[in-house]
């Protein structure tokens, strides 16, 4: 497959991207794709790179990058073999459609997030447009199809991301089933390559996916079909990653919203499950709901080797349809970004504010999982720990919820660490929760699901709050106020204080 942008077809700038390709193209047109001709995975020097690109570049500055050809098992194997797909905030505006895409990482974050916040109406619901079905003979997807000795996993180059994992898998796909009463469910699990024709399906107790399974056994059904699409539309990838939808809505639908055009699909070869058109790769099979056996162990999303699952769905592989020279996409997960982000937190957003009203930002680092700041303007004692208690209450995720002023910009890691230093009293401005409901992955959990959490409110103390009686003013404050023009003068001149400076 070539990814080059040197065909006949005009490059897109910006998204909304009908295909994952496409997207691809717009992000190495911006200088933010690297493309490496060989990489041998039999020594892991792919997940070797993936570790050291972050350390020296950090996760806002580092490209994607594309692996030519990998060597597996000795054998040196076409790809191409996509990691970081999605860096920094910039590939996320790129993706979303923001017009003016920039290096300037918090300017891209504040840009999509406002761009995204305005497609929610009143009411907080998201805008929907169904997919359509369109002919099979036109999707991409079905460039070349397998079935039965011919559809062997085991001749796509999938990569085992470290020696602790129990072999390679398939970790940036998503999970297609659909329920007679519930309809569709689009999901993100990972799944072990454990044959030529078998891969297991990591669906957790209590997900969507784990619901419609079970609801499939006790109607007495032997299998589920399933199928694991793999390089979808950055968005409909994106929509099946996040929580913004519920059992029984349609995951399809909001990618369609999103993007502000249906998304095109097709049926299974041997299902009536519907695919998107546009994918990279489609693996069909059944999940036998009444079998288990063995899965894992994994390096999960917390940067942590995850135990061994004593019992996990699996499925049973009947055709592989994909398009000519299909991308793998690997998510190097605890090592880079997996997906985009951006409309989760829109969605944190919009449901704290129902109940937070003076929220004023949201912010969740990529390089903090569990780590979740906000910003209020604050008018009232307690409100600081109010909202932050709302939180803690609320998500998942969020283990150390740190609340901070208005004047506090949450994207700014200076401010937010002076804001800590300076402004918040570990005594009385802590407030720790002994035991809730937790992320399931956190590997500091004696028992799944159950976390502690802490709740920082690093604003401003009031004296009756155990606060100073008086705060002093910020020295940036002052000059902004009281010498405006400062930095405008700066600004103005500021190519002109570097010349001839070399680093």
């Amino acid at each position: 497959m070539s990814t080059s942008a040197s065909n006949a077809k005009p490059i897109q700038l910006t998204g909304p991207f009908d295909s994952f390709r496409d997207y691809l193209t717009a992000l190495e047109a911006r200088g933010r794709l690297l493309r490496i001709a060989e990489m041998d995975q039999d020594r892991f020097e792919p997940a070797g790179f993936a570790y050291r690109m972050i350390e020296e570049h950090g996760f806002y500055k580092a490209p994607a990058f594309l692996i030519e050809r990998v060597k597996i098992n000795g054998r040196w194997m076409d790809g191409p073999v996509l990691g970081n797909a999605y860096p920094g905030w910039d590939s996320e505006a790129l993706a979303f459609g923001v017009a003016a895409i920039s290096s300037n990482q918090r300017e891209m974050h504040r840009a999509c997030f406002n761009l995204l916040k305005g497609l929610v109406d009143d009411n907080g619901h998201w805008p929907a447009i169904e997919p359509v079905v369109v002919d099979k003979g036109q999707a991409p997807c079905k460039q070349v199809k397998l079935s039965g000795k011919d559809a062997d996993l085991l001749q796509f180059p999938w990569l085992q991301t470290n020696p602790g994992d129990a072999g390679p898998y398939i970790n940036s796909a998503s999970v297609f089933v659909e329920d007679p009463e519930l309809g569709r469910n689009v999901a993100t699990y990972r799944c072990q390559v454990k044959s030529s024709n078998k891969i297991g399906v990591n669906s957790e107790t209590g997900q969507h996916g784990w619901n419609l399974f079970m609801r499939a056994k006790k109607r007495g059904e032997s299998t589920v079909p399933v199928a694991v699409v793999l390089g979808a539309d950055p968005i409909t990838f994106g929509v099946g990653t996040s929580k913004l939808t519920g059992l029984g809505e349609d995951e399809l639908a909001l990618a369609g919203g999103l993007r502000g055009k249906a998304v095109e699909m097709v049926p299974c070869e041997t299902s009536s499950v519907l695919v998107p058109a546009q994918a990279e790769i489609v693996i069909e099979g059944e999940i036998p709901v009444s079998e288990m056996e063995p899965e894992g162990p994994y390096g999960e999303v917390y940067g942590y080797m995850g135990l061994q699952k004593p019992e996990n769905f699996f499925m049973n592989v009947k055709a592989i349809t994909h398009r000519t020279q299909p991308l793998i996409v690997n998510s190097f997960a605890g090592i880079t970004k997996l997906t985009l982000s951006i409309p989760q937190n829109v969605s944190n957003y919009v449901n704290y504010k129902k109940q937070i009203p003076n929220l004023v930002q949201v912010y969740r680092p990529i390089e903090t999982t569990g780590v979740m700041f906000l910003s209020i303007k604050k008018r009232f004692p307690g409100e600081g720990m109010t909202a932050g208690q709302l939180v803690a209450a609320g998500d998942l995720f969020a283990k150390v919820i740190v609340v901070l002023d208005e004047d506090v910009d949450v994207h700014d890691m200076t401010q937010v660490f002076h804001s800590l230093g300076t402004r918040w009293q570990p005594d009385p401005a802590s407030l720790l929760i002994p035991q809730t409901r937790g992320m399931p992955l956190d590997p500091s959990q004696p028992k799944r699901w159950i976390t502690s959490k802490i709740v920082i409110d690093a604003t401003k103390q009031f004296p009756n709050e155990g606060g100073p009686e008086v705060w002093p003013a910020v020295s940036r404050v002052l000059l902004d106020e009281q010498s405006p023009e400062t930095f405008d003068l700066v600004d103005e001149r500021w190519s002109d204080y570097w010349k001839g400076w070399s680093n």
